[in-house]
């Protein structure tokens, strides 16, 4: 690490857009430029807006728009924000995201109350001026050196232009040293002429100087053919900029070796000269570059099946995805993933299923909403207990296994969640008495961060290392107190509680390798240097049992 640099009196901002296309990794290079401001000591933070009309993502759908990232506040954020907090070790908040949806309403709910004093309310200035105290709302927070901006969606949308409006507006109000523009774009290759084209790169930042933007620096998705010479010279040429602030992003193995790619090219180096920071020197990155090389290398191999429901969008479950790639670097092992939808399995005979699970080291379900697959689930609860394969339940994944076990070990073979069966005899599963009440959807569930003690000596408790434990949660059921004690009669340890409401939260198997459920989402607090310790022991145990295989 540098030395400490936090003298900065004023906060240097940082706006990233896209353009051509949709869809080229913002997120990920806000979230590598951070990290790079990060490790030359500075404080850094990024926020996300989003263009469209909700209000938050949690009525969307994982497969319209990927997962539902939740903060310890309880926001329902872009899955943006988990590359924020995977890069950075930073826990965001509901003020790094902001939607479209959140400011109209804003200004719709202060006209109401008579805010703007009769006059007339507009794009401009009412819903710009908005959008511009959003961007330095964060620091009532804290104070950061650097805030980094990423807006969604693409230069020219109709949705993003009050953004893009608000941005530069509030850079008229600053010195050019203290903001800066990173446009994100798209180079194709054109392989029957075998050429890279930068013409959508030069519309792009045409369309963005249109609005009275101009990019600082341009990050170019590339692809697998690379950024020659050639086309680096002509988009400093017509797009004006320096030829080092035109930087080539390839396809990279792993998006961990972002920062170390960007670090080749001096982007750190370009940022503090453009922003005059005190530490000119680029950051070492060593412990990065060696969690690259386990990731790219590691020693051993293992394979993990997803049994969901999201599969056409895998997104929908990146969180989880990374949280594998975090804990295999700390295990040295490559964990390949197998996506298996739950719904096929319904569909199949005893020995089709056996045949797509046998093939699996572990087994690793998600959460979700809906009856869709939840069948199909319980099969796969019921292999992994039976085979004494890994199990791993998260949020959906605990429940069906609680449903599986009620079923097969209490012999109460209707036993089911009243979500999915609202009038089965046996709701081992049930909404808690409060959610009864609510009818809107949005934001209505137990949602951010929630404690729990964990029972001494389970296999979850010595993953943690303490018996007190802060998760996050997304759900609305809930294991059924009355079933608790049959349960743990019938060999069922519950793991760990809220005391707070008296709340299931963890379940294992005793007589099991590893056979583990939690009620929270463990997957959003996993970062690169930190994998989180139950996907870390999940992977360890996965490993030991194919090396006695």
């Amino acid at each position: 690490m540098a030395k400490d640099t936090n003298k900065h009196r004023t906060s240097h901002y940082i706006f990233v857009t896209g353009g051509v296309i949709s869809g080229l990794g913002k997120g990920i290079t806000s979230a590598s430029i951070g990290y790079l401001l990060k490790e030359a000591g500075y404080r850094v933070i990024i926020q996300k807006f989003d263009p469209y009309l909700n209000v938050d993502p949690g009525t969307m759908s994982p497969t319209q728009h990927g997962e539902v990232y939740v903060t310890d506040d309880g926001a329902e954020t872009d899955l943006d924000l988990g590359h924020y907090e995977r890069f950075l070790d930073v826990n965001m908040s509901r003020l790094n995201n902001a939607t479209a949806g959140q400011i109209y309403s804003s200004v719709l709910e202060a006209e109401r109350r008579g805010k703007y004093l009769g006059t007339t309310v507009q794009v401009i200035p009412h819903v710009t001026n908005e959008i511009m105290r959003r961007f330095t709302e964060i620091l009532k927070k804290e104070d950061y050196d650097i805030i980094i901006t990423e807006v969604g969606g693409t230069v020219g949308d109709i949705e993003s232009l009050p953004f893009l409006e608000a941005i530069r507006q509030f850079e008229n109000k600053l010195a050019h040293h203290e903001y800066m523009n990173v446009h994100v774009t798209l180079l194709p290759y054109v392989s029957c002429s075998e050429e890279i084209k930068t013409k959508p790169t030069q519309h792009s930042v045409q369309k963005l100087r249109e609005i009275g933007l101009a990019p600082d620096m341009i990050m170019c998705r590339s692809g697998k053919t690379g950024l020659d010479a050639s086309a680096r010279n002509k988009i400093a040429l017509f797009c004006n900029v320096r030829q080092d602030a035109v930087i080539d992003m390839p396809d990279a193995e792993t998006i961990y070796e972002i920062p170390l790619i960007f670090k080749k090219q001096n982007v750190y180096s370009t940022l503090a000269e453009h922003f005059g920071l005190e530490n000119p020197d680029n950051p070492a990155l060593t412990e990065l570059r060696s969690i690259v090389r386990r990731i790219k290398s590691p020693k051993h191999e293992v394979h993990v099946g997803i049994v969901g429901k999201y599969m056409g969008m895998k997104d929908s479950y990146k969180s989880i995805t990374e949280s594998f790639i975090h804990a295999g670097a700390e295990n040295n092992t490559r964990v390949n993933l197998s996506w298996i939808e739950a719904e096929d399995l319904e569909k199949l005979p005893a020995k089709d299923v056996q045949k797509i699970l046998k093939p699996l080291d572990g087994i690793l379900i998600p959460g979700g909403f809906g009856k869709r697959g939840i069948e199909g689930k319980i099969l796969a609860a019921t292999y992994a207990r039976e085979k004494k394969i890994p199990y791993f339940g998260i949020c959906l994944g605990m429940q069906i296994a609680v449903i599986e076990y009620t079923r097969s070990k209490l012999g109460l073979s209707e036993a089911n969640s009243t979500e999915f069966c609202e009038d089965t005899p046996d709701p081992v599963i049930d909404l808690m008495e409060e959610q009864k009440k609510i009818s809107n959807l949005g934001g209505t569930m137990r949602l951010g961060a929630f404690d729990c003690e964990l029972t001494a000596g389970t296999k979850i408790a010595k993953a943690y290392g303490d018996t007190l434990i802060s998760e996050r949660h997304r759900h609305r059921y809930e294991v059924n107190n009355h079933y608790r004690s049959d349960l743990q009669k019938a060999g069922m340890l519950i793991a760990g509680i809220n005391r707070k409401y008296n709340l299931v939260e963890c379940i294992e198997l005793p007589n099991h390798p590893w056979f583990v459920g939690v009620q929270f989402h463990p997957e959003l607090k996993s970062r690169i240097a930190k994998a989180h310790p139950l996907f870390r022991d999940f992977i360890a145990a996965v490993l030991r049992r194919k090396r006695h295989l």
